[in-house]
């Protein structure tokens, strides 16, 4: 159990309130981060970088992943800090999406210019802002109304954007080809598939009592099940979609991977990708999402459990 840190009761004005606001924003930074480690570390995952090697990615390892997260702390700590005692606003889109080009030039410097993160400082950048919003002892808040207080952020158009970052990156091509909502389709929609997807199937593994790997990984299987992947999409197109979302519903028809034919099924699905050299990259950024989400409990900022656990 982690609580959240608050300043004391026996401070008071400005620099009570301060510290608190402080606290809050390193304590949302720290699980975002987390959870982005936490999914780089779950093993097996179909084509993913994992604890078994670099998957379909071939200039990313668990390493490297491991040090963009930890890149990223600041600025998801600066994102924090802008969105306390604000309401959604463009200004606010505006700002937090300075700090995402910021945060992913610290990325891309750690990882020689590999994207480990992209789609996550987005999606996780909305959350923590989301969380953040109001002030330190008003943000606790059901998955519900996270997700739609993040997508409230991510409704105001950035003005400021890169003509590239709106045309010609490998997501904008992907949705121009084949109509996919993409992360920002996601972020607008107040994240479906964290909410109505992973997070349930989350919990429902961890009601079973399964172990936290398979409760992790049942959620990731569940999210590639509906989603459409751009990642997926960019690398394999429709027919690496195809065998991803096929290969996650035997899973789960199996049981879930907590089962040997579920188990049989990732293995299985993990070979079909890696032959087609592509990889569920957006469903794992949304498992990430889920993680953190899970992570801030609306009952007392609760930690989830550790896959030791």
């Amino acid at each position: 159990m982690h609580p959240l840190p608050v300043a004391s009761r026996g401070v008071a004005g400005v620099h009570g309130v301060a510290r608190a606001d402080t606290a809050q924003a390193e304590w949302l930074a720290a699980q975002a981060v987390a959870a982005l480690i936490d999914e780089a570390e779950l093993t097996p995952k179909p084509a993913l970088v994992d604890q078994r090697g670099s998957g379909a990615h071939v200039d990313l390892d668990l390493p490297l992943m491991r040090r963009s997260a930890q890149a990223l702390r600041p600025g998801f700590m600066a994102m924090a800090r802008a969105a306390q005692g604000r309401l959604p606003d463009q200004p606010l889109r505006e700002q937090l999406a300075a700090i995402g080009r910021d945060a992913e030039r610290a990325m891309l410097a750690v990882t020689s210019g590999s994207n480990a993160h992209r789609g996550a400082i987005w999606i996780l950048g909305l959350l923590v802002a989301a969380a953040a919003l109001g002030d330190a002892s008003s943000v606790s808040h059901a998955a519900t109304a996270l997700a739609e207080r993040a997508a409230g952020i991510a409704r105001y158009p950035d003005r400021h954007a890169p003509v590239s970052a709106l045309a010609d990156s490998h997501g904008a091509r992907v949705r121009a080809r084949y109509g996919a909502a993409g992360a920002r389709g996601e972020a607008l929609a107040g994240f479906p598939h964290v909410v109505n997807i992973g997070l349930p199937a989350l919990r429902a593994a961890r009601a079973r009592r399964e172990p936290e790997t398979a409760a992790r990984l049942n959620a990731l299987v569940a999210i590639v099940a509906v989603l459409e992947d751009t990642c997926l999409l960019h690398r394999g197109g429709a027919e690496a979609l195809a065998t991803a979302r096929r290969g996650a519903a035997r899973i789960l028809a199996a049981g879930g991977v907590a089962q040997p034919a579920g188990h049989a099924a990732l293995l299985r699905l993990d070979h079909e990708l890696l032959a087609r050299n592509a990889s569920p990259g957006g469903a794992a950024d949304l498992l990430a999402a889920t993680l953190f989400i899970d992570r801030i409990q609306p009952d007392g900022w609760r930690i989830a459990p550790s896959v030791q656990e």
